[in-house]
């Protein structure tokens, strides 16, 4: 098997940070190793709304995750690789964007997603000195960035990241930007990420117990050369069409409410965010084939966004609540989010928009109500009711989970000539709603080192089902079909 360099780097670099310096010299004198072992069953119907062929997902795969960890005095190390091997392209990653790489339509077969795979998941180098405190620590290398929300940051990418956790007072400040996936499949970015760097910092404070109010920042900076059409040449999806600078600032107010363990009466959290910047966007050519009179054009854009949720406990087992989110139409987030989290209140994180539809905070409201159950640490359920709406009934939303199409045909044979994402119907404003349902039983369960709190996803043993049926609403038209599903099987064990 070929490895492009960034895998090569990668191993490489992760090798050397682990026996280089003098955290790690001796791995006897405080060491930690493992395998993570997710075996995961992948059931989705009609992600293209019935508009193409395909669009069914029917598999199983196993993903083994190797990790090892190191530490000495106030130096520490972790590495973790990933091998994953399918039946069908399944995500097994809960990381993995939803409109990933398999509904890219390009001939650039250096960004295919592949059954079958070798992947570096992290590899950092971490110092925790500087301060007394026990929850300060500069993290260098490729890893797990994450907030509470994950709304602003849930990704594994090359940084420099310092955090600060203490009772009183929680801190991230860092830079971050994605060289490489660290994947056998993956050779290229994709456009989003080339030469674009992050720049963020947060802050929050418990001004009373359980409490906490917070300021968050997030700068993009994206120089990268734009790929210009050129008349007689097909287009790839992998060109680089837009750049540009992007900056949010948000403050945020919550009672400690993604902390599932927190036995609050009542649980809430707030946050409202303000985005402005300025992008330049690659123009297409002509209705001829012919050059456009400007290569480019410049724009300022500006939004908001908001979400607001509130959690009522019934009694020490079951929770019931209420969300609501709304983006204006030129607003997007930064492309680090996962959005995912704890919301519903169990040690699930579930997705925010749907399991299914899996939207983005962009030109789009949302109203949730759900329910959930937590049984000790043994069991958790999550019931979860959407609805989404457009705010601009004339422009598109953000990327997410439907791949709809529509298709250019020949008028004599029937045959489809191309395809293009569908155009939502304009003043249209219902995108749909979904049911969600997640359930987990855990088992054993494990104690890990403070610093990986962020690299492992799931500290114990488990199987999980996560499922989603999303019904499209007016603004998909009337030629598509009345419903899609996603629904994913994990188990998950670790030695």
């Amino acid at each position: 098997m070929k490895l492009n360099p960034f895998v090569k780097a990668g191993i490489g670099l992760t090798f050397a940070l682990l026996w280089s310096c003098p955290t790690l010299a001796a791995l006897t004198e405080a060491k930690n190793f493992g395998l993570e072992v997710k075996v995961t069953g992948q059931s989705e119907d009609d992600r293209d709304l019935g508009t193409q062929k395909g669009g069914d997902v029917n598999g199983i795969g196993i993903d083994l995750r190797p990790w090892i960890y190191g530490e000495s005095g106030n130096w520490s190390a972790y590495a973790m690789g990933q091998a994953v091997a399918s039946s069908d392209i399944i995500e097994t990653d809960t990381l993995q964007q939803s409109a990933d790489d398999e509904n890219q339509q390009t001939s650039n077969s250096d960004r295919k997603t592949k059954k079958n795979y070798l992947a570096m998941r992290e590899f950092w180098v971490a110092y925790g000195g500087f301060t007394p405190y026990p929850g300060e620590i500069l993290k260098f290398g490729r890893q797990r960035l994450r907030n509470d929300d994950g709304q602003w940051r849930d990704t594994n990418i090359e940084a420099l990241n310092w955090t600060f956790d203490t009772t009183l007072l929680k801190a991230n400040v860092g830079a971050a930007e994605r060289f490489s996936e660290y994947r056998t499949d993956l050779k290229e970015l994709s456009p989003l990420d080339k030469d674009r760097q992050h720049l963020y910092a947060d802050a929050a404070y418990q001004w009373t117990p359980g409490q906490w109010i917070g300021l968050r920042g997030h700068h993009t900076h994206d120089n990268g050369k734009l790929d210009f059409p050129e008349p007689g040449v097909a287009t790839d999806s992998l060109d680089k069409r837009e750049n540009g600078d992007l900056t949010w600032l948000g403050i945020e107010a919550n009672s400690d409410a993604y902390n599932w363990r927190n036995t609050n009466t009542v649980n809430y959290w707030a946050s409202v965010t303000g985005m402005k910047g300025d992008r330049d966007t690659v123009n297409a050519l002509n209705a001829d084939g012919s050059r456009p009179a400007t290569a480019k054009r410049s724009d300022n854009i500006s939004g908001w966004a908001t979400d607001l949720g509130v959690r009522l406990r019934l009694d020490p087992q079951w929770q019931v609540g209420a969300a609501y989110s709304r983006a204006s139409a030129e607003y997007e987030q930064n492309g680090l989010q996962s959005n995912r989290s704890n919301w519903t209140g169990t040690q699930s994180r579930v997705h925010r928009f749907g399991e299914a539809f899996r939207g983005e905070m962009n030109n789009m409201q949302s109203m949730s109500l759900f329910g959930s159950w937590q049984l000790r640490e043994d069991y958790d359920a999550s019931l979860v009711y959407h609805k989404f709406w457009r705010v601009d009934g004339n422009k598109p939303v953000g990327s997410n989970g439907i791949d709809a199409v529509q298709n250019n045909t020949d008028d004599v044979t029937g045959a489809i000539l191309s395809s293009t994402s569908l155009p939502l119907e304009d003043g249209k404003k219902d995108l749909g709603q979904e049911m969600d349902l997640v359930v987990t039983k855990y088992f054993k369960k494990g104690l890990l080192p403070a610093a990986l709190s962020q690299s492992i996803d799931e500290p114990s043993a488990l199987v999980r089902l996560r499922a989603g049926v999303f019904k499209p609403g007016d603004a998909y038209g009337s030629q598509v079909d009345s419903y899609m599903h996603r629904a994913f099987v994990d188990v998950i064990w670790k030695f």
